[in-house]
């Protein structure tokens, strides 16, 4: 339930992130795996952050800001994702809970010195705002539930994770995607339930209709609580962690990330 890949998982993943055109500060996993709930069918989710040469951030012909990719081989999909260090560190110093999820995973495919320098100055990227991302993505994707026939146990759990990883930060300041270790303390059993079932069933397991009055009180419930974590936060109002990016930038820029 960790979502950490097989052996045969990790060698793909390492392969797929030795074959990205630039060199890579870091690659991890994010998404289902991340998360907890990897169902049988579910694809790899890598994110990372890449630097570009100075050719291309200076010249004419401007690199690729942000890489994407799909693979697949023998039935295992690699969906890879990166952004070039100044647009990487930018998404941070915005709020942005996706680019802090990751750059904190815990499930690493490729590290670097300069990784782990970036992940102690990110503290200092956290604010109390990034509150605005967790109520955006959970409204979204509740909304998108609703509508949903039949209704899919993925966007619930997706849905519940981000609620409670709002509520963990704004707490605490720490990055726990894991909605596994999230329960741990929030000790929802209907999460548990949903979890096994997204583990034990396929992609687009259903739920029954007469669920969605309970669910809809949880959402209400831990959005409230979301809401009572951020007016309590001690996090800051604003980033601190700038002057570090740009140092960090520039000296990227200057000698190769190997």
């Amino acid at each position: 339930m960790t979502g950490k890949p097989s052996k045969k998982a990790d060698e793909r993943l390492r392969d797929e992130a030795a074959r990205h055109a630039y060199p890579l500060i870091f690659a991890t996993i994010s998404g289902a795996h991340l998360y907890g709930f990897p169902s049988p069918d579910s694809d790899y989710d890598l994110r990372g952050c890449h630097v570009l040469p100075m050719r291309e951030v200076l010249g004419l012909e401007p690199g690729r800001e942000t890489v994407e990719s799909s693979t697949t081989e023998g039935g295992f999909e690699v969906d890879l994702v990166t952004h070039d260090a100044k647009k990487f560190f930018m998404l941070l110093l915005r709020k942005n809970g996706y680019v802090l999820e990751q750059l904190y995973s815990p499930l690493v495919i490729h590290t670097t010195p300069e990784h782990e320098e970036l992940k102690a100055i990110g503290r200092g990227c956290i604010t109390r705002h990034h509150c605005h991302h967790y109520f955006g993505f959970a409204e979204t994707q509740w909304r998108l539930f609703e509508r949903e026939q039949p209704r899919r146990v993925k966007p619930l759990l997706y849905i519940y994770r981000v609620l409670l990883t709002g509520i963990r930060l704004m707490r605490t300041g720490e990055v726990e995607a894991s909605l596994v270790k999230l329960n741990d303390e929030a000790r929802l059993s209907h999460v548990d339930d949903l979890i096994a079932r997204k583990l034990a069933e396929p992609e687009k397991s259903a739920l029954d209709d007469a669920d969605l009055a309970f669910h809809r009180r949880e959402y209400e419930r831990l959005r409230a609580e979301l809401e009572t974590a951020t007016q309590a936060s001690a996090l800051s109002e604003r980033p601190t962690a700038r002057p570090a990016l740009n140092d960090l930038l520039v000296r990227i820029r200057m000698r190769p990330v190997v």
